[in-house]
């Protein structure tokens, strides 16, 4: 078996046996949501951290520093400022919510906002959207697998499945927490030591801008390249399409929820955004240096594998190939947990036996776990790729929640019809908009700002037309 392929076997069977460890915490289903909201901020900081730092903060990341240069760094950068804008706003407002009415799931608060169909409604978005970032994640895994370690495609597919469903299922929230302190630790320090050794091996800063120059045509392109800002198209696009999908995606919401106080939501999440505002440059100059040694790569995605393997050290590739899988795993047990926890609590449970009790719950949404664990797995075997999914996940998940989640926890005079409205036009919007365009997905005008826009539209308009029917029958029943 290839030295790779080992370290990613015993790795794996190191996270199930802590997963196993800590699920024996887990005595209802409470435990298994939220973790009974014991989560301090420094726990739920690094399950937050683990979680956001996935498939696309390195490979996607990496490739994006490889295509357009250090602007790259916008792309994690956004992430953290979105969660800066999560800690000081919403965080700390839902979950003395989510506590006062022991919701555990963002559905729930949406029934308690509007009415049961938006809730379903949204839960029906999200399902349809998770699973195929599920499989996404998987693909990854098994991507990298096949180019570092020659292994098939379905053993990645079917190794990270098992590994993911395998912990969480076993403790939910519990087990997913300390799982992903192991894997924060393996992130940072595959990724921390990786660059100071892949500029090293590149012959230093000014060996790779050298390199650079040869390959451009034009000084200012290589200016551009270089540049924090580049183009200045690309870091609003990401800005647009990443600060409000951190502040309503459900996976980071439902952590949040596990906090044990309104204190600890706020600074759970400012730490993780300090964390991802560190790391945000890593990922674009391992980008660089990669396009220093390789300009021809046919695909932007190559750039990470290709530097691990060729440029790093033996061990220090094993230990990045680590960590990149556990970016993809702590990034896939945050969708499993939005797939399971909205199939037991916001459809079988709220439409079919609202009568469960807490054991029976705990029952239902491991068993969801596994079955949507099982369903990703068979989808990322059976589609030869899934392009652009994560864009495209972040962009239906924030056409779709944006404004119903934060209009409606600030304004209280929409109502389902409102909602309903905002949450259908900002999804036909961004599907629209995106059909239309031709060229980068990553151009003006972005297709999330066009959703938002109009769902913001669409849920005032309802709202204050409400108002004034009311208002007039008040007046015909005066008369």
């Amino acid at each position: 078996m290839n030295f790779y392929l080992w370290v990613l076997v015993l790795y794996s069977a190191g996270l199930l046996g802590l997963g196993l460890l800590a699920s024996r915490q887990v005595q209802q289903a409470s435990d298994y949501f939220v973790a009974s909201r014991r989560l301090g901020s420094g726990l739920l900081f690094s399950t937050l951290l683990a979680a956001n730092i996935g498939a696309g903060s390195t490979i996607g990341a990496v490739g994006l520093g490889y295509q357009h240069g250090l602007s790259a760094v916008w792309w994690v950068g956004s992430a953290g400022i979105g969660s800066i804008l999560l800690a000081f706003s919403l965080a700390p407002r839902l979950w003395s919510i989510a506590a006062a009415h022991n919701f555990l799931t963002i559905g729930d608060y949406l029934e308690y906002r509007y009415d049961g169909s938006v809730r379903r409604l949204i839960a029906a978005v999200l399902w349809l959207g998770a699973l195929a970032i599920l499989a996404g994640q998987l693909i990854a895994m098994a991507w990298i697998l096949e180019v570092v370690a020659q292994a098939p495609k379905w053993l990645g597919c079917v190794l990270g499945g098992f590994v993911v469903t395998g912990y969480f299922s076993m403790g939910g929230l519990v087990s997913t927490a300390w799982v992903n302190v192991a894997q924060l630790l393996v992130k940072l320090a595959g990724f921390f030591l990786a660059v100071p050794f892949a500029l090293h091996s590149a012959g230093g800063w000014e060996a790779i801008t050298g390199r650079l120059a040869v390959q451009v045509s034009a000084p200012e392109r290589l200016t551009r390249y270089l540049s924090l800002t580049g183009s200045g198209v690309e870091p609003f696009n990401y800005l647009i399409l990443l600060v409000p999908s951190f502040l309503v995606s459900p996976g980071i919401l439902q952590k949040v929820y596990g906090a044990k106080n309104a204190s600890a939501a706020r600074n759970g999440v400012l730490f993780n955004a300090v964390g991802l505002l560190l790391f945000a440059l890593l990922p674009p100059l391992l980008g660089v240096v990669a396009r220093s040694f390789h300009s021809d790569l046919p695909s932007q995605e190559l750039a990470l594998p290709t530097l691990m393997t060729h440029h790093l050290p033996f061990w220090l590739g094993g230990l990045s190939l680590a960590a990149v899988f556990s970016a993809e795993l702590s990034a896939a047990d945050a969708v499993l947990a939005m797939l399971s926890t909205s199939l037991a609590r916001d459809w079988f449970q709220a439409c079919w036996r609202p009568g469960l009790t807490p054991a029976q719950l705990l029952s239902v949404v491991r068993k969801a776990s596994i079955g949507a664990g099982l369903l990703g797995v068979l989808l990322a075997v059976w589609l030869p790729n899934v392009v652009s999914a994560l864009q495209i996940f972040y962009s239906l998940l924030t056409a779709a929640l944006f404004v119903p989640l934060v209009l409606g926890l600030y304004w209280k005079r929409p109502g389902p019809q409102a909602a309903w409205a905002a949450i259908v036009s900002g999804i036909v919007t961004t599907a629209a908009v995106q059909l239309m365009r031709s060229g980068p997905s990553l151009v003006f005008p972005s297709p999330v700002a066009c959703g938002v826009l109009a769902a913001m539209a669409a849920m005032t308009l309802l709202a204050f037309r409400q108002k004034w029917e009311t208002a007039g029958r008040h007046r015909q029943g005066q008369e």
